[in-house]
């Protein structure tokens, strides 16, 4: 099988009669292709209904920059308002690098542990579950 051109992005959407949806993510994810990603997902998660499950499967992923980066999180926030149990699957250490040195690691750790991020608890009242939306620090001035 034959990948994108180095400066393509290829995405393969899958959706289950089970409630789940998968993005198959090969290529870079960076400022040219970003939006490509974060339109495919905003595309599953606007379905009626929406996913139960949505695995970004990062297998394919061979660069990802602070947009790319900032799709990933926009992603995330979204799934999770959604109540979207939302995976990122087989990250490259590239991509866990990336989460690691940006502190943004933790709000994927439910995410790629498979935990649920949707913030539900058992009992149905909100809380933040692991992987929730984590306000980042605020720059200091």
């Amino acid at each position: 099988m034959t990948g994108p051109p180095d400066d393509a992005l290829g995405l393969d959407t899958t959706v289950s009669e089970a409630g789940g949806a998968r993005i198959r993510i090969v290529g870079d994810l960076d400022r040219d292709t970003a939006d490509q990603l974060t339109e495919a997902a905003l595309a599953c998660l606007g379905t009626d209904p929406a996913p139960r499950r949505l695995r970004l499967d990062c297998a394919g992923l061979t660069w990802c920059d602070s947009l790319g980066l900032a799709a990933l999180l926009m992603v995330h926030r979204t799934a999770v308002e959604a109540g979207v149990l939302l995976r990122l699957e087989n990250q490259p250490a590239a991509l866990r690098r990336l989460l690691a040195t940006t502190g943004t690691a933790r709000v994927f750790a439910g995410a790629a542990a498979g935990e649920d991020t949707t913030g539900a608890r058992a009992n149905g009242g909100p809380e933040r579950a692991a992987g929730a939306p984590v306000p980042l620090p605020s720059p200091r001035a």
